[in-house]
């Protein structure tokens, strides 16, 4: 989308520096009229149109556009290095729209491990819709390249770090794999975020992020984004999506994920330090069988995650609990049942650590361990979490 708005607007044609100063200073605009640091939230649904029936302001209508959407959608597109950049109601709303630009009997690539609710809805109503689907291990590009049909693949969509196994994919290998066949690469970086992961520089089309998870950070707003690397044809039908769809937030809202996003940095660089010290320190735990973190010189995508994450390997982890002989999920659910810092709760990526058994969450078709527990590490002292992830494991 264009910014029409007046450059007024602007401090210094926006704050120049580093992604984390840009993140800080949420492109350092003032209000020009009150010269507000915090810029104003903008609630209006309908605008007027001038005396010949022009909209030269640039905004005509709520559904479309909204002027508090303009400075999140352009912090968004500095810090991932893109094109442009559009806001949606949820991370559902944001990457489904992806899939409703192509076209009917399109064929598309998705991981076999991914957002789940995602996974359901490609699996059910994309494909009622027309769409082909095929899941596969996007950790192994032989597979990925086994997979993709040159002329008839459309879109292949990467997941890394993949929920809740924590597997990596190499995003330049996927990019290369696509693009040779006539597709596009979209990966879902939610929680690599772009303070570790900048997939448009590694050659991915499109990035998407379930916003309400660490950009926002705080768990109070739903949001999702999507990052083009070009403002083309495609990027154009996925706008239309969103229009004719409705799936925007509310102005409220993104006022509340800028004002999230000016920590970024500091909150996502502090779970990285404390998810790691927490893995480590389980790695070798007797009651934890494995440890499911791509930070460990162990993991399957150890290598690839230390080439393309550039300063941390994430604040998420998972843990797979030892069978006590009441059933491997028995004693995972026993384990969160007794922490007393970490929060029994779904979500991902906010101040607070949150502990989860995923299987019961996923359904019997889920392809998780029944005794796994998912670690969203948040900002608390890490050995306050560790040292409640122990007495929870001892028995209480």
């Amino acid at each position: 989308m264009t910014d029409d708005s007046d450059p007024s607007d602007r401090r210094t044609n926006d704050t120049a520096g580093s992604p984390q100063t840009l993140a800080a200073q949420a492109l350092g605009r003032i209000d020009p009229e009150t010269r507000a640091v915090v810029p104003p939230i903008h609630v209006a649904t309908t605008y007027e149109r001038d005396a010949d029936n022009q909209y030269r302001a640039g905004y005509v209508y709520g559904r479309a556009d909204n002027r508090t959407f303009r400075q999140a959608e352009d912090l968004l597109a500095a810090l991932e290095a893109g094109a442009d950049a559009m806001v949606f109601a949820s991370g559902m709303a944001a990457a489904t729209a992806v899939f409703q630009a192509l076209s009917p009997g399109d064929h598309v690539v998705v991981p076999k491990v991914m957002y789940w609710s995602l996974r359901n809805w490609l699996g059910g109503m994309a494909a009622g819709w027309g769409l082909q689907v095929d899941f596969v291990d996007m950790s192994d590009m032989a597979a990925l390249a086994a997979a993709v049909k040159p002329g008839r693949t459309k879109l292949v969509w990467v997941e890394t770090p993949a929920n809740p196994l924590w597997t990596i994919t190499d995003i330049a290998a996927a990019a290369d794999i696509a693009h040779d066949a006539g597709a596009r690469l979209a990966v879902d970086s939610t929680v690599a975020t772009p303070v570790l992961t900048r997939p448009l520089t590694l050659g991915a089309d499109i990035v998407m992020h379930s916003a309400t998870k660490y950009l926002n950070g705080h768990s109070d707003v739903v949001a999702g984004a999507l990052i083009s690397a070009a403002d083309d044809d495609f990027w154009q039908r996925i706008e239309a999506v969103r229009t004719q769809i409705g799936g925007i937030p509310g102005p409220l809202e993104i006022a509340q994920l800028v004002r999230g996003m000016r920590t970024l940095f500091l909150r996502v660089e502090r779970s990285c330090r404390s998810a790691l010290m927490i893995a480590e320190r389980l790695a070798d735990h007797p009651s934890i069988a494995e440890v499911l973190y791509p930070g460990l010189p162990g993991h399957a995508g150890h290598a690839v995650a230390a080439r393309q994450m550039q300063s941390g390997f994430g604040g998420m982890l998972s843990v797979r609990v030892r069978d006590t002989g009441g059933g491997g999920a028995a004693a995972a659910i026993a384990v969160a049942a007794r922490v007393q810092v970490w929060i029994r709760a779904t979500s991902l990526g906010s101040v607070e650590s949150l502990v989860e058994h995923r299987a019961s969450i996923e359904g019997p078709a889920s392809p998780v361990p029944d005794d796994l527990l998912r670690l969203s590490v948040g900002i608390e002292d890490p050995d306050d979490l560790i040292a409640d992830l122990e007495q929870a494991l001892a028995g209480g």
